[in-house]
């Protein structure tokens, strides 16, 4: 019976073939925008999709990025155990896009980059941009076996392989237009489990009864407190920061919204995937707060019917969903979507910063033909980069947890680097790099600190579950569709006194913890070391009022985007007294060239 513990079903012929008709779908989309774009074999057409991308298929690419596999499991698994405080991020997702659409597509839409890493090199020094892509880089190799989520190597090798082909051949575009596909199968599998679940319990209304009665409701916490893990604040304050730092800055998410043919789509595809945001997060957690009402009298992690709390979501599909044939390989094709957006995204993101970063500053006389074949080379190597990392992640246990924070840690500081660099001109690079090494220490000191010493429940606040309702016997671990790994914390019996203090901030705050102390500590070292010492500053290096004013309803063509793109960056001068601007001006010159 349903919701009363015990083995579920495992998958039937009819799943295992929705699941490959869906992955080869999808392999399917990518391959056509292969072939058909051909006939252009640019760089720019590559990594950028020729600039002639619209809003609505970006802003369902850039939701589809954020879909993981860890989102589409761990987010009801989140809602199940600690009530709805994860839909609170809706506030965030909107100050995010704001920032995002109104202070960093313009800037980058002038100075028309590819690399968003390019910035850190006008505005401070080429050793900056260097430091900042390697941090990406290490960032997402980090951040991809992080979020996976999945441990079947099999399949992984397959999507993996799958992913490498549309994303060697058809680049950007081909991405794009299969995370629109992928999108859609991710919400479907989260309808698909609503639907079947209020069938059961009779309706939607119950659910919510049920959820109410349990806590899981009872989300606007306005206690001001850093160290509880989600409140209010820390969710809108530090949440916007977090996801600003990812889609802001992120080269896998600033090359979907640069790739826009105007710089209004680009605005507006932030937009439109702010609301694509708000519908997949409601999804996700209302699909937790269905387990609840199903599981209420039986929880399957404390039956011991599942090993992890990842494997909460998978579980409840077998046990709900076994007897649709085909539906259960429905939610496994939306799960893996995730990973395969992530994977094909990030792909093509590195291709682009290591491209325009490290190869063709060193090798300015590359052909166009010898460009578009390192594309295409370096596609395949990330790829299997990729693949090798997801091994290592059916490995090596708990560390995942820890690499997982550590992805935000990152983003915090470099944030902050930009901010200090659009926003405070007396800034110099000095000031810049030794800033970002203080806020990364301090983001990284107290993040590690946090997973050797995890806050206490009082700081946590899981809501209570039973088993009272269980048919089974406690101990018993079965498993579902898939062995989902999940990393497990191991709680040191002596706690420092800095446990319950320091180490205890809401991983929410990290981002926040990061951008202010680069800020602060990058300005005071800037004014120490003279600042910017010329009178003049590029203009163009920072934020404008118009910026702010215009807008998501300037559509300004991309010719008249960046045909005005800065020559050099004064400030950079003072600081290299090798410099010289018409180095800077013929290096653009063989860009646009080369485009």
């Amino acid at each position: 019976m349903v919701g009363t513990g015990g083995p579920v079903a495992t998958f039937s012929v009819w799943d295992y073939v929705v699941f490959a008709g869906i992955i080869l779908l999808a392999a399917g989309v990518g391959l056509f925008q292969a072939f058909r774009g051909r006939k252009e074999a640019s760089s720019e057409e590559f990594l950028l999709g020729g600039r002639q991308m619209t809003a609505v298929p970006v802003a369902m690419s850039l939701t589809a990025s954020f879909m993981s596999g860890i989102t589409v499991i761990g987010t009801p698994a989140e809602s199940y155990r600690f009530g709805s405080a994860f839909w609170i991020f809706g506030f965030a997702y909107a100050i995010m896009s704001a920032i995002s659409a109104e202070l960093f597509v313009p800037l980058f839409y002038r100075l028309g980059v590819t690399s968003a890493y390019e910035y850190l090199e006008l505005r401070f020094s080429r050793p900056i941009r260097i430091i900042g892509t390697s941090m990406y880089i290490v960032q997402t190799l980090i951040s991809y076996y992080s979020v996976t989520g999945l441990d079947l190597w099999g399949v992984l090798v397959a999507t993996g392989v799958v992913c490498i082909i549309y994303c060697t051949l058809g680049g950007l575009k081909a991405v794009i237009w299969t995370d629109v596909l992928q999108m859609v199968v991710m919400l479907a599998g989260f309808v698909a489990v609503i639907a079947r679940g209020a069938v059961l319990q009779g309706g939607l209304t119950k659910i919510w009864e049920d959820a109410g009665e349990g806590g899981r409701l009872q989300a606007f916490d306005f206690d001001p407190d850093p160290l509880k893990r989600h409140t209010f604040w820390s969710i809108v304050v530090g949440g916007s920061i977090m996801w600003a730092a990812i889609y802001a800055i992120n080269q896998s998410q600033v090359q979907r919204y640069i790739s826009c043919k105007t710089l209004g789509h680009a605005k507006m595809s932030l937009y439109v995937n702010m609301v694509g945001l708000w519908i997949t997060v409601t999804l996700a957690v209302f699909s937790g707060l269905t387990m609840y009402s199903i599981y209420k009298n039986c929880d399957p992690l404390s039956n011991g019917d599942v090993a992890t709390p990842d494997q909460l979501f998978p579980y409840l599909v077998m046990d709900i969903l076994a007897d649709f044939p085909g539906i259960p390989g429905l939610f496994v094709a939306a799960a893996y979507s995730g990973t395969l957006s992530t994977v094909s995204s990030s792909i093509n993101a590195l291709v682009a910063v290591t491209v325009e970063d490290f190869i063709l500053p060193v090798y300015k006389d590359l052909t166009q033909k010898q460009v578009s074949w390192m594309n295409m080379g370096l596609s395949v190597f990330f790829g299997g980069v990729c693949i090798g990392m997801a091994g290592v992640a059916s490995l090596m246990g708990s560390v995942l947890q820890a690499a997982l924070s550590i992805f935000g840690m990152i983003s915090g500081p470099l944030l902050g680097l930009y901010l200090l660099g659009m926003f405070f001109r007396t800034s110099n690079s000095i000031g810049g790099l030794v800033g970002m090494i203080i806020g990364l220490v301090l983001t990284l000191w107290v993040g590690i600190g946090g997973q050797i010493y995890p806050p206490t429940a009082e700081k946590t606040n899981p809501l209570p579950l039973t088993t009272a309702g269980c048919n089974n016997t406690i101990g018993q671990n079965y498993t579902t569709i898939t062995p989902w790994t999940s990393p497990v914390t191991l709680t040191p019996d002596y706690r420092p006194p800095l446990a319950d203090t320091w180490y205890s901030l809401s991983y929410v705050y990290f981002s926040l913890l990061g951008v202010l102390t680069t800020i602060v500590s990058g300005l005071l070292v800037s004014v120490i070391t003279g600042g910017c010492k010329q009178d003049k500053m590029n203009s163009e290096l920072f934020v404008r009022k118009n910026d702010l004013t215009c807008f998501s309803w300037c559509n300004k063509s991309k010719e008249s985007d960046i045909t005005e793109k800065p020559s050099a960056n004064i400030c950079m001068g003072a600081d290299n007294p090798g410099f010289k601007e018409d180095d800077v001006m013929s290096k653009d010159v063989e860009k646009n060239t080369r485009l």
